[in-house]
């Protein structure tokens, strides 16, 4: 990847099972989780589409990291995980 690419998130929803990578900003209150593998082991959804226009922003994913099998203490939403590159 080309350092100034920016990773996008899926076209479509996360899966339980499916391994991702957070992706938020410094300034998110999160970023403490910035970069961290993850497999997602829940699906949430609820109604953000209807208020923003995309429907994406419905989904949101309990995860737990792959490096030390423990559950997040926060859920994230779609556009704060990509997928993880074939080669990793």
């Amino acid at each position: 990847m080309v350092e100034d690419e920016i990773p996008q998130p899926a076209a479509d929803p996360y899966s339980p099972g499916d391994r991702v990578r957070v992706y938020v900003g410094p300034e998110d209150s999160d970023t403490q989780y910035h970069g961290v593998v993850c497999e997602v082991i829940e699906v949430l959804k609820d109604d953000l589409a209807s208020e923003t226009g995309r429907a994406l922003d419905s989904y949101s994913y309990r995860l737990q990291r792959v490096d030390a099998d423990t559950e997040l203490p926060v859920s994230f939403r779609h556009f704060d995980l990509v997928p993880l590159a074939d080669d990793l």
